[in-house]
Protein backbone atom coordinates (compact mmCIF):
# COMPACT_ATOMS: atom_id res chain seq x y z
CA UNK A 1 0.00 0.00 0.00
CA UNK A 2 1.21 3.52 -0.94
CA UNK A 3 0.30 5.86 1.84
CA UNK A 4 1.61 9.00 0.02
CA UNK A 5 -1.20 8.29 -2.56
CA UNK A 6 -4.24 6.95 0.14
CA UNK A 7 -3.94 9.97 2.36
CA UNK A 8 -5.49 12.23 0.11
CA UNK A 9 -8.37 10.09 -0.52
CA UNK A 10 -9.00 9.60 3.14
CA UNK A 11 -9.08 13.12 3.96
CA UNK A 12 -11.64 13.55 1.07
CA UNK A 13 -13.55 10.55 2.52
CA UNK A 14 -13.37 12.35 6.21
CA UNK A 15 -14.82 15.39 4.38
CA UNK A 16 -17.82 14.14 2.70
CA UNK A 17 -18.78 12.08 5.97
CA UNK A 18 -18.89 15.48 7.78
CA UNK A 19 -21.28 16.24 5.17
CA UNK A 20 -23.13 14.04 5.65
CA UNK A 21 -23.56 14.44 9.49
CA UNK A 22 -24.17 18.32 8.97
CA UNK A 23 -26.91 18.00 6.62
CA UNK A 24 -28.68 15.17 8.82
CA UNK A 25 -29.28 17.98 11.23
CA UNK A 26 -31.45 19.37 8.42
CA UNK A 27 -33.38 16.20 8.19
CA UNK A 28 -33.96 15.66 11.80
CA UNK A 29 -34.86 19.14 12.17
CA UNK A 30 -37.21 19.89 9.18
CA UNK A 31 -40.80 19.99 9.24
CA UNK A 32 -41.49 17.22 6.59
CA UNK A 33 -39.37 15.15 6.17
CA UNK A 34 -40.03 13.60 2.52
CA UNK A 35 -39.71 17.29 1.04
CA UNK A 36 -36.05 17.53 3.08
CA UNK A 37 -34.22 13.94 2.53
CA UNK A 38 -35.73 13.42 -0.93
CA UNK A 39 -35.61 17.16 -2.57
CA UNK A 40 -33.27 19.26 0.23
CA UNK A 41 -36.41 21.07 0.88
CA UNK A 42 -36.06 23.29 -2.83
CA UNK A 43 -33.33 25.82 -1.49
CA UNK A 44 -30.52 24.90 -4.18
CA UNK A 45 -28.98 27.89 -5.04
CA UNK A 46 -27.53 28.73 -8.70
CA UNK A 47 -23.90 27.49 -8.15
CA UNK A 48 -24.94 24.56 -6.12
CA UNK A 49 -27.01 23.64 -8.76
CA UNK A 50 -24.75 23.60 -11.53
CA UNK A 51 -22.55 21.64 -9.39
CA UNK A 52 -24.89 18.88 -8.27
CA UNK A 53 -26.18 18.83 -12.09
CA UNK A 54 -22.36 18.26 -13.44
CA UNK A 55 -21.40 15.96 -10.42
CA UNK A 56 -24.13 13.96 -10.88
CA UNK A 57 -23.79 13.54 -14.79
CA UNK A 58 -20.00 13.24 -14.61
CA UNK A 59 -19.34 9.96 -13.08
CA UNK A 60 -17.26 7.09 -13.39
CA UNK A 61 -17.92 6.83 -16.90
CA UNK A 62 -16.60 10.44 -17.84
CA UNK A 63 -13.69 9.91 -15.40
CA UNK A 64 -12.92 6.35 -15.99
CA UNK A 65 -14.47 4.17 -18.49
CA UNK A 66 -14.71 7.05 -21.08
CA UNK A 67 -10.98 7.81 -21.10
CA UNK A 68 -10.84 4.13 -21.24
CA UNK A 69 -12.77 3.84 -24.44
CA UNK A 70 -10.75 7.19 -25.87
CA UNK A 71 -7.95 4.89 -25.00
CA UNK A 72 -8.83 2.34 -27.27
CA UNK A 73 -10.62 4.56 -30.37
CA UNK A 74 -8.61 7.65 -30.26
CA UNK A 75 -9.83 11.37 -30.69
CA UNK A 76 -13.05 10.09 -32.33
CA UNK A 77 -14.36 9.36 -28.69
CA UNK A 78 -13.81 12.68 -27.60
CA UNK A 79 -15.24 13.95 -30.84
CA UNK A 80 -18.30 11.89 -28.78
CA UNK A 81 -17.91 12.86 -25.51
CA UNK A 82 -17.85 16.76 -26.64
CA UNK A 83 -22.13 15.97 -26.92
CA UNK A 84 -22.43 16.59 -23.56
CA UNK A 85 -21.21 19.78 -23.10
CA UNK A 86 -25.10 20.85 -23.66
CA UNK A 87 -27.01 18.33 -21.30
CA UNK A 88 -27.04 20.94 -18.64
CA UNK A 89 -27.85 23.69 -21.10
CA UNK A 90 -31.10 21.55 -22.68
CA UNK A 91 -32.35 19.94 -19.05
CA UNK A 92 -33.13 23.80 -17.68
CA UNK A 93 -33.64 25.06 -21.25
CA UNK A 94 -36.48 22.53 -21.84
CA UNK A 95 -37.68 22.19 -18.28
CA UNK A 96 -36.41 25.01 -16.63
CA UNK A 97 -39.25 27.31 -14.83
CA UNK A 98 -42.29 25.49 -16.01
CA UNK A 99 -41.12 22.34 -14.83
CA UNK A 100 -40.36 24.09 -11.45
CA UNK A 101 -43.70 25.56 -11.45
CA UNK A 102 -45.55 22.78 -12.15
CA UNK A 103 -43.13 20.70 -9.38
CA UNK A 104 -44.61 23.22 -6.99
CA UNK A 105 -47.80 23.53 -7.49
CA UNK A 106 -48.81 19.91 -7.58
CA UNK A 107 -46.23 19.43 -4.30
CA UNK A 108 -43.90 17.34 -6.45
CA UNK A 109 -41.04 15.89 -4.68
CA UNK A 110 -40.24 13.56 -7.31
CA UNK A 111 -40.49 12.77 -10.99
CA UNK A 112 -43.08 10.45 -10.71
CA UNK A 113 -45.10 12.82 -8.45
CA UNK A 114 -45.30 15.27 -11.22
CA UNK A 115 -46.37 12.22 -13.83
CA UNK A 116 -48.90 11.20 -11.95
CA UNK A 117 -49.89 15.02 -10.78
CA UNK A 118 -50.18 15.52 -14.77
CA UNK A 119 -52.13 12.11 -16.06
CA UNK A 120 -53.98 11.35 -13.31
CA UNK A 121 -52.88 7.46 -14.49
CA UNK A 122 -52.12 5.10 -11.90
CA UNK A 123 -50.50 2.76 -14.51
CA UNK A 124 -47.96 5.60 -14.94
CA UNK A 125 -46.83 5.84 -11.43
CA UNK A 126 -46.24 1.82 -11.76
CA UNK A 127 -44.34 2.22 -15.00
CA UNK A 128 -42.04 4.84 -14.17
CA UNK A 129 -41.54 3.78 -10.57
CA UNK A 130 -40.00 0.21 -12.09
CA UNK A 131 -38.43 1.90 -15.11
CA UNK A 132 -36.38 3.95 -12.50
CA UNK A 133 -35.54 0.90 -10.37
CA UNK A 134 -35.00 -1.29 -13.35
CA UNK A 135 -32.33 0.69 -15.26
CA UNK A 136 -30.93 2.84 -12.59
CA UNK A 137 -29.97 -0.49 -10.87
CA UNK A 138 -27.72 -0.76 -14.05
CA UNK A 139 -26.25 2.76 -13.63
CA UNK A 140 -25.22 2.10 -9.88
CA UNK A 141 -23.64 -0.99 -10.12
CA UNK A 142 -21.55 0.84 -13.00
CA UNK A 143 -20.55 3.66 -10.26
CA UNK A 144 -20.16 1.15 -7.29
CA UNK A 145 -17.63 -1.38 -9.84
CA UNK A 146 -15.68 2.22 -10.80
CA UNK A 147 -15.35 2.76 -7.02
CA UNK A 148 -14.04 0.10 -6.08
CA UNK A 149 -11.58 -0.65 -9.34
CA UNK A 150 -10.02 2.82 -7.74
CA UNK A 151 -9.22 1.73 -4.75
CA UNK A 152 -8.39 -1.41 -5.96
CA UNK A 153 -5.51 0.28 -8.16
CA UNK A 154 -4.72 2.82 -5.46
CA UNK A 155 -4.43 0.41 -2.64
CA UNK A 156 -3.46 -3.03 -4.03
CA UNK A 157 -6.37 -4.69 -2.43
CA UNK A 158 -8.93 -7.32 -3.27
CA UNK A 159 -11.26 -5.85 -5.80
CA UNK A 160 -14.06 -7.40 -3.04
CA UNK A 161 -12.16 -5.49 -0.32
CA UNK A 162 -12.32 -2.20 -2.13
CA UNK A 163 -15.97 -3.06 -2.93
CA UNK A 164 -16.99 -3.09 0.63
CA UNK A 165 -14.57 -0.16 1.67
CA UNK A 166 -16.29 2.53 -1.59
CA UNK A 167 -19.91 0.71 -0.57
CA UNK A 168 -19.59 1.51 3.40
CA UNK A 169 -18.40 5.15 2.35
CA UNK A 170 -20.88 6.10 -0.05
CA UNK A 171 -24.00 4.24 1.96
CA UNK A 172 -23.17 6.51 5.60
CA UNK A 173 -23.46 9.98 3.71
CA UNK A 174 -25.81 9.05 1.71
CA UNK A 175 -28.41 7.65 3.88
CA UNK A 176 -27.95 9.67 7.39
CA UNK A 177 -28.27 12.97 4.94
CA UNK A 178 -30.52 12.88 2.15
CA UNK A 179 -30.51 14.51 -0.91
CA UNK A 180 -29.18 17.53 0.99
CA UNK A 181 -25.68 15.61 1.83
CA UNK A 182 -26.15 14.63 -1.94
CA UNK A 183 -26.02 18.26 -3.06
CA UNK A 184 -23.44 19.71 -1.17
CA UNK A 185 -21.50 17.00 -1.32
CA UNK A 186 -21.74 17.06 -5.08
CA UNK A 187 -20.42 21.36 -5.14
CA UNK A 188 -17.53 19.74 -3.32
CA UNK A 189 -16.37 16.82 -5.43
CA UNK A 190 -17.75 19.15 -8.40
CA UNK A 191 -14.70 22.05 -7.45
CA UNK A 192 -12.22 18.20 -6.89
CA UNK A 193 -13.22 17.03 -10.45
CA UNK A 194 -12.86 20.22 -12.21
CA UNK A 195 -9.22 20.51 -10.28
CA UNK A 196 -8.21 17.21 -10.75
CA UNK A 197 -8.97 17.18 -14.57
CA UNK A 198 -6.77 20.39 -14.90
CA UNK A 199 -3.65 18.88 -12.51
CA UNK A 200 -4.03 15.73 -14.50
CA UNK A 201 -4.37 17.28 -17.95
CA UNK A 202 -1.11 19.68 -17.22
CA UNK A 203 0.91 16.19 -16.16
CA UNK A 204 0.04 14.39 -19.41
CA UNK A 205 0.85 17.46 -21.30
CA UNK A 206 4.15 17.50 -20.00
CA UNK A 207 4.73 13.57 -19.41
CA UNK A 208 4.40 13.54 -23.27
CA UNK A 209 6.50 15.93 -24.10
CA UNK A 210 3.56 18.54 -25.72
CA UNK A 211 0.39 17.86 -27.77
CA UNK A 212 1.95 17.19 -31.04
CA UNK A 213 4.83 14.56 -30.03
CA UNK A 214 1.93 12.47 -28.47
CA UNK A 215 -0.23 13.11 -31.59
CA UNK A 216 2.53 11.93 -33.82
CA UNK A 217 3.00 8.99 -31.50
CA UNK A 218 -0.36 7.97 -31.99
CA UNK A 219 -0.65 8.64 -35.74
CA UNK A 220 2.72 6.46 -35.84
CA UNK A 221 0.78 3.50 -34.25
CA UNK A 222 -2.58 4.13 -35.89
CA UNK A 223 -3.34 6.54 -37.90
CA UNK A 224 -7.25 5.97 -37.37
CA UNK A 225 -6.43 7.06 -33.70
CA UNK A 226 -6.75 10.83 -34.86
CA UNK A 227 -9.19 9.82 -37.46
CA UNK A 228 -13.06 10.74 -36.18
CA UNK A 229 -13.67 7.10 -36.76
CA UNK A 230 -12.39 5.69 -33.93
CA UNK A 231 -8.85 3.02 -34.22
CA UNK A 232 -10.80 0.59 -36.48
CA UNK A 233 -13.32 3.06 -38.05
CA UNK A 234 -16.36 1.35 -36.46
CA UNK A 235 -17.55 4.95 -35.29
CA UNK A 236 -19.31 6.09 -38.77
CA UNK A 237 -20.92 9.82 -38.99
CA UNK A 238 -24.73 8.76 -38.53
CA UNK A 239 -23.77 6.50 -35.20
CA UNK A 240 -21.94 9.69 -34.04
CA UNK A 241 -24.53 11.82 -34.68
CA UNK A 242 -27.21 9.54 -32.99
CA UNK A 243 -24.97 9.40 -30.14
CA UNK A 244 -25.75 13.28 -29.25
CA UNK A 245 -29.32 11.88 -28.69
CA UNK A 246 -28.38 9.28 -25.99
CA UNK A 247 -25.62 11.97 -24.11
CA UNK A 248 -27.12 15.81 -25.45
CA UNK A 249 -31.15 16.15 -25.92
CA UNK A 250 -31.76 12.37 -24.71
CA UNK A 251 -30.56 13.90 -21.02
CA UNK A 252 -33.94 15.63 -20.41
CA UNK A 253 -35.52 12.82 -20.36
CA UNK A 254 -33.16 10.93 -17.26
CA UNK A 255 -34.96 11.04 -13.55
CA UNK A 256 -31.41 12.14 -11.83
CA UNK A 257 -31.08 15.02 -13.80
CA UNK A 258 -34.86 16.00 -13.94
CA UNK A 259 -35.15 16.27 -10.26
CA UNK A 260 -32.73 18.72 -10.28
CA UNK A 261 -34.63 21.19 -12.32
CA UNK A 262 -37.51 21.07 -9.43
CA UNK A 263 -34.92 21.84 -6.66
CA UNK A 264 -33.60 24.81 -7.30
CA UNK A 265 -34.46 28.11 -5.48
CA UNK A 266 -35.39 30.87 -7.38
CA UNK A 267 -35.19 31.54 -11.50
CA UNK A 268 -31.78 33.42 -10.80
CA UNK A 269 -30.26 30.55 -9.30
CA UNK A 270 -31.51 29.05 -12.56
CA UNK A 271 -29.55 31.18 -14.86
CA UNK A 272 -26.54 31.24 -12.77
CA UNK A 273 -26.42 27.37 -13.26
CA UNK A 274 -26.84 27.55 -16.79
CA UNK A 275 -23.75 29.23 -17.31
CA UNK A 276 -21.80 27.58 -14.53
CA UNK A 277 -23.03 24.33 -15.59
CA UNK A 278 -22.16 24.40 -19.41
CA UNK A 279 -18.54 25.39 -18.64
CA UNK A 280 -17.90 23.02 -15.69
CA UNK A 281 -19.02 20.23 -17.94
CA UNK A 282 -17.33 21.51 -20.89
CA UNK A 283 -14.23 21.37 -19.21
CA UNK A 284 -14.53 17.99 -17.44
CA UNK A 285 -15.73 16.68 -20.64
CA UNK A 286 -12.62 17.48 -22.93
CA UNK A 287 -9.97 17.35 -20.40
CA UNK A 288 -11.18 13.75 -19.43
CA UNK A 289 -11.31 12.17 -22.76
CA UNK A 290 -8.35 14.40 -24.08
CA UNK A 291 -6.27 12.66 -21.18
CA UNK A 292 -7.84 9.44 -22.16
CA UNK A 293 -6.28 9.91 -25.86
CA UNK A 294 -2.80 11.09 -24.95
CA UNK A 295 -2.27 8.20 -22.10
CA UNK A 296 -2.42 5.83 -25.24
CA UNK A 297 1.30 7.64 -25.96
CA UNK A 298 2.50 8.04 -22.32
CA UNK A 299 1.79 4.09 -21.20
CA UNK A 300 1.18 1.77 -23.69
CA UNK A 301 -0.29 -1.20 -23.61
CA UNK A 302 -2.93 -0.95 -20.94
CA UNK A 303 -5.44 -4.29 -21.27
CA UNK A 304 -8.53 -3.02 -18.57
CA UNK A 305 -10.17 0.73 -19.91
CA UNK A 306 -11.08 1.49 -16.48
CA UNK A 307 -7.86 1.62 -15.06
CA UNK A 308 -6.06 4.10 -17.54
CA UNK A 309 -6.90 6.83 -15.51
CA UNK A 310 -5.20 5.53 -12.47
CA UNK A 311 -1.97 4.10 -13.34
CA UNK A 312 -1.39 7.29 -16.01
CA UNK A 313 -1.61 9.42 -12.55
CA UNK A 314 0.32 7.01 -10.80
CA UNK A 315 2.91 6.84 -13.42
CA UNK A 316 3.33 10.43 -14.51
CA UNK A 317 3.10 12.43 -10.78
CA UNK A 318 4.42 12.36 -7.29
CA UNK A 319 2.66 10.17 -5.13
CA UNK A 320 0.91 12.88 -2.99
CA UNK A 321 -0.19 14.52 -5.78
CA UNK A 322 -1.74 11.50 -7.55
CA UNK A 323 -3.57 10.61 -4.19
CA UNK A 324 -5.40 14.25 -5.01
CA UNK A 325 -5.85 14.08 -8.74
CA UNK A 326 -7.46 10.35 -7.79
CA UNK A 327 -9.75 12.35 -5.24
CA UNK A 328 -11.19 13.54 -8.93
CA UNK A 329 -12.85 10.34 -10.27
CA UNK A 330 -13.84 9.31 -6.64
CA UNK A 331 -15.39 12.31 -6.71
CA UNK A 332 -17.21 11.77 -9.58
CA UNK A 333 -18.65 8.12 -8.96
CA UNK A 334 -19.33 9.23 -5.13
CA UNK A 335 -21.40 12.30 -6.48
CA UNK A 336 -22.92 9.71 -8.97
CA UNK A 337 -23.77 6.76 -6.88
CA UNK A 338 -25.62 9.14 -4.09
CA UNK A 339 -27.93 10.33 -6.54
CA UNK A 340 -29.12 7.49 -8.01
CA UNK A 341 -29.29 5.55 -4.98
CA UNK A 342 -31.41 8.34 -3.45
CA UNK A 343 -33.77 8.15 -6.61
CA UNK A 344 -34.51 4.42 -6.51
CA UNK A 345 -35.03 4.85 -2.72
CA UNK A 346 -37.30 7.50 -3.20
CA UNK A 347 -39.13 5.51 -6.27
CA UNK A 348 -39.90 3.04 -3.32
CA UNK A 349 -40.73 4.86 -0.46
CA UNK A 350 -42.49 7.66 -2.29
CA UNK A 351 -43.59 6.50 -5.36
CA UNK A 352 -45.26 3.19 -4.26
CA UNK A 353 -45.13 2.33 -0.98
CA UNK A 354 -46.73 5.94 0.31
CA UNK A 355 -48.90 5.94 -3.38
CA UNK A 356 -50.31 2.44 -3.29
CA UNK A 357 -49.46 0.78 0.34
CA UNK A 358 -49.71 3.28 3.14
CA UNK A 359 -50.90 6.35 1.92
CA UNK A 360 -51.65 7.60 6.34
CA UNK A 361 -48.02 6.47 7.30
CA UNK A 362 -46.99 8.44 9.76
CA UNK A 363 -43.09 10.73 9.30
CA UNK A 364 -41.96 8.52 11.82
CA UNK A 365 -42.53 5.50 9.94
CA UNK A 366 -41.94 7.32 6.90
CA UNK A 367 -38.41 8.18 7.69
CA UNK A 368 -37.29 4.63 9.18
CA UNK A 369 -38.35 3.40 6.16
CA UNK A 370 -36.37 5.50 3.83
CA UNK A 371 -33.12 4.64 5.90
CA UNK A 372 -33.75 1.08 5.29
CA UNK A 373 -34.56 0.83 1.92
CA UNK A 374 -31.63 3.01 1.34
CA UNK A 375 -29.30 0.76 2.58
CA UNK A 376 -30.88 -2.56 1.50
CA UNK A 377 -30.72 -1.17 -2.16
CA UNK A 378 -27.19 0.08 -1.72
CA UNK A 379 -26.49 -3.83 -0.27
CA UNK A 380 -28.33 -5.31 -3.20
CA UNK A 381 -26.00 -3.21 -5.86
CA UNK A 382 -22.85 -4.37 -3.82
CA UNK A 383 -24.20 -7.79 -4.36
CA UNK A 384 -24.48 -6.92 -8.76
CA UNK A 385 -21.17 -5.39 -8.36
CA UNK A 386 -19.41 -8.46 -7.64
CA UNK A 387 -19.36 -9.83 -10.96
CA UNK A 388 -18.09 -6.54 -13.18
CA UNK A 389 -17.54 -6.60 -16.76
CA UNK A 390 -14.19 -5.06 -18.53
CA UNK A 391 -15.42 -1.58 -19.37
CA UNK A 392 -18.20 -0.19 -17.06
CA UNK A 393 -18.97 2.75 -19.72
CA UNK A 394 -21.88 0.09 -21.52
CA UNK A 395 -23.66 -0.43 -18.36
CA UNK A 396 -24.19 3.20 -18.19
CA UNK A 397 -25.62 4.02 -21.45
CA UNK A 398 -27.63 1.16 -21.35
CA UNK A 399 -29.16 2.83 -18.00
CA UNK A 400 -29.03 5.91 -19.94
CA UNK A 401 -31.07 4.69 -22.82
CA UNK A 402 -33.54 3.15 -21.32
CA UNK A 403 -34.46 5.92 -18.95
CA UNK A 404 -34.53 8.26 -21.85
CA UNK A 405 -36.76 5.87 -23.78
CA UNK A 406 -39.25 5.62 -21.34
CA UNK A 407 -39.63 9.14 -19.44
CA UNK A 408 -38.45 11.86 -22.39
CA UNK A 409 -41.81 12.33 -24.00
CA UNK A 410 -44.26 12.02 -20.96
CA UNK A 411 -42.03 15.01 -19.77
CA UNK A 412 -41.86 17.33 -22.49
CA UNK A 413 -45.07 16.62 -24.15
CA UNK A 414 -46.52 16.46 -20.38
CA UNK A 415 -45.32 20.32 -19.82
CA UNK A 416 -46.02 21.44 -23.81
CA UNK A 417 -49.34 19.62 -24.86
CA UNK A 418 -52.05 19.98 -23.73
CA UNK A 419 -53.57 16.67 -25.59
CA UNK A 420 -50.80 14.89 -24.25
CA UNK A 421 -52.95 12.32 -21.80
CA UNK A 422 -51.99 9.17 -19.21
CA UNK A 423 -53.07 6.44 -21.88
CA UNK A 424 -50.45 8.03 -24.62
CA UNK A 425 -48.33 8.46 -21.96
CA UNK A 426 -48.38 4.91 -20.55
CA UNK A 427 -48.45 3.47 -23.87
CA UNK A 428 -45.24 5.84 -24.92
CA UNK A 429 -43.46 4.35 -21.93
CA UNK A 430 -44.34 0.83 -22.57
CA UNK A 431 -43.29 1.02 -26.19
CA UNK A 432 -39.94 2.74 -24.84
CA UNK A 433 -38.93 0.54 -22.80
CA UNK A 434 -40.00 -2.38 -24.76
CA UNK A 435 -38.39 -1.19 -27.69
CA UNK A 436 -35.12 -0.39 -26.22
CA UNK A 437 -34.52 -3.78 -24.61
CA UNK A 438 -35.53 -5.93 -27.15
CA UNK A 439 -32.98 -3.93 -29.89
CA UNK A 440 -30.17 -3.41 -27.12
CA UNK A 441 -30.44 -7.34 -26.88
CA UNK A 442 -31.04 -8.68 -30.40
CA UNK A 443 -30.29 -5.87 -32.83
CA UNK A 444 -28.15 -3.20 -31.19
CA UNK A 445 -27.05 0.03 -33.26
CA UNK A 446 -30.10 -0.74 -35.91
CA UNK A 447 -29.44 0.86 -38.98
CA UNK A 448 -25.71 2.10 -38.03
CA UNK A 449 -27.59 4.30 -35.40
CA UNK A 450 -27.03 4.19 -31.40
CA UNK A 451 -30.16 1.82 -29.90
CA UNK A 452 -32.07 4.51 -28.22
CA UNK A 453 -32.86 6.92 -31.30
CA UNK A 454 -35.34 4.11 -32.95
CA UNK A 455 -37.30 3.32 -29.27
CA UNK A 456 -36.95 7.49 -28.87
CA UNK A 457 -39.33 7.86 -32.13
CA UNK A 458 -41.67 4.94 -31.89
CA UNK A 459 -42.49 6.22 -28.28
CA UNK A 460 -43.25 9.82 -29.58
CA UNK A 461 -45.22 8.21 -32.45
CA UNK A 462 -47.01 5.87 -30.09
CA UNK A 463 -47.63 8.53 -27.56
CA UNK A 464 -48.94 11.10 -29.98
CA UNK A 465 -51.54 8.35 -31.81
CA UNK A 466 -53.22 7.19 -28.79
CA UNK A 467 -53.55 10.44 -27.28
CA UNK A 468 -55.11 11.41 -30.29
CA UNK A 469 -57.05 8.53 -30.34
CA UNK A 470 -58.44 7.83 -26.83
CA UNK A 471 -59.66 11.37 -26.14
CA UNK A 472 -58.72 15.08 -24.98
CA UNK A 473 -56.95 15.74 -22.06
CA UNK A 474 -58.59 17.45 -19.09
CA UNK A 475 -55.06 18.87 -18.13
CA UNK A 476 -54.99 23.01 -17.94
CA UNK A 477 -51.52 24.92 -18.78
CA UNK A 478 -50.46 26.38 -15.64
Amino acid sequence: MNMSVIWPLVVFLVIIFLVGVYASRHVQSSSSFIQEYFLGSRELGGFILAMTMAATYGSASSFLSGPGAAYNYGLSWVLLAMSQVATGYFVLMILGKKFAIMARKYQAVTLVDFLFARYKNEFVVVLAALSIIIFLFSAMAAQWIGGARLVESLTGLSYTTALIIFASSVLVYVVIGGFRAVAITDMVQGLVMVAGTVVLFIAALKAGGGMENIMRTLGAENPNLLSPYGNDRSLTPLYLSSFWILVGIGVVGLPQVAVRAMSYKNAKAMHRALIIGTVVVGVIMLGMHLIGVMARAIIPGVTVGDKVMPELAMTIMPDWLAGIVLAAPMAAIMSTVDSLLLLVSSAVVKDLYLHFINKKAEEKQVKKLSFIVTAVIGVIVFVVALQPPDLIIWLNLFSFGGLEAVFIWPVVLGLYWQRANGAGAASAMIMGMISYILLSTFYPNAFGMHTVVLPILLSLITFVAVSLFSGRSKWKQA
